[in-house]
């Protein structure tokens, strides 16, 4: 996971001093790598305990170790491809660019999200999901659409998926639920009150929760026993759940193909879905 996307997710949630010092580590990382706490402290202005205590925020013991890992960040930086244009997309961009500010915004959410997505997190919610009596799927707006394209993969291998669009419909699955279930719940703020309830009444029923939110620390993810997450700037495109969308569609696609490696006779379960299709447009 990238050190420098956790800081930029982080930077809303932390105070005025936090953030000065994440700022400053995101603009000039090559600058921050060469600095001692102090040096970094002078040139932002706060104290040398300020800069310690924002390295043990962020998950390290020391500066020392922010520092080897913004190091590191640095050199697995993925760039965006040559031709590509990555910036906001303005209404007086011409056609072709802002195709390609698009194209690039897109794509770049979809690989920043497969780096912060550690292999053991996401084995983790598959090895749930494989274990699970049935696995309920929750989320609003364009999250819900992700949950169903989701849950239709899932009815395709064999496992019990359940999703609603009507919210009390769906709570009180919730609350049917036991420790034999899974909630799967897709919000990229982690704060939608739908998505966020129906989490705690299935906490409370003892079922095992799955998130798929934006990076930053929200209600959502704190309830999680498995927190998967997506990198979207939607600002660079002016426009909701445009970056954030294909970035939840590239995790929830990544945890399929993982199923169908896991679960036996996955492939032949597809190819009966995909017969039975053949089928219904051949009559």
């Amino acid at each position: 996971m990238s050190v420098l996307k956790v800081i930029r997710a982080k930077l809303d949630s932390m105070t005025d001093g936090e953030r000065e010092i994440g700022q400053f580590i995101i603009d000039d990382p090559e600058r921050m790598v060469r600095l001692s706490s102090a040096e970094l402290a002078a040139a932002t202005g706060r104290s040398q305990s300020s800069v310690v205590k924002f390295s043990q925020k962020i998950g390290y013991d020391g500066y020392q170790q922010l520092k080897l890992a913004v190091t590191r960040a640095k050199a697995q930086e993925w760039r965006v491809p040559t031709g590509m244009i990555h910036g906001t997309i303005d209404q007086g961009d011409s056609f072709v660019t802002m195709q390609q500010k698009l194209v690039a915004s897109k794509v770049s959410a979809m690989q920043q999200t497969m780096q912060v997505n550690s292999e053991e997190t996401v084995q983790k919610a598959v090895d749930a999901l494989v274990a699970a009596r049935r696995i309920h799927l929750a989320g609003v707006g364009a999250s819900s659409l992700v949950a169903r394209d989701f849950s239709y993969k899932l009815l395709k291998l064999g496992l019990m998926a359940l999703i609603d669009s009507d919210t009390h419909i769906q709570i009180a699955n919730a609350a049917s639920m036991t420790g034999e279930d899974v909630l799967f719940a897709i919000s990229q703020s982690g704060a939608t009150l739908e998505t966020v309830r129906l989490a705690e009444v299935a906490k409370k029923c003892g079922a095992t929760i799955i998130t798929l939110t934006g990076l930053h620390q929200n209600r959502l993810s704190e309830l999680a026993d498995v927190a998967l997450s997506t990198v979207a700037d939607e600002e660079r495109v002016r426009s909701s759940a445009i970056t954030s969308r294909d970035a939840q569609f590239a995790v929830m696609d990544l945890i399929f193909l993982l199923l169908i490696r896991t679960l036996p006779g996955a492939n032949d379960a597809i190819h009966a879905s995909e017969a039975a299709v053949v089928m219904l447009k051949s009559s």
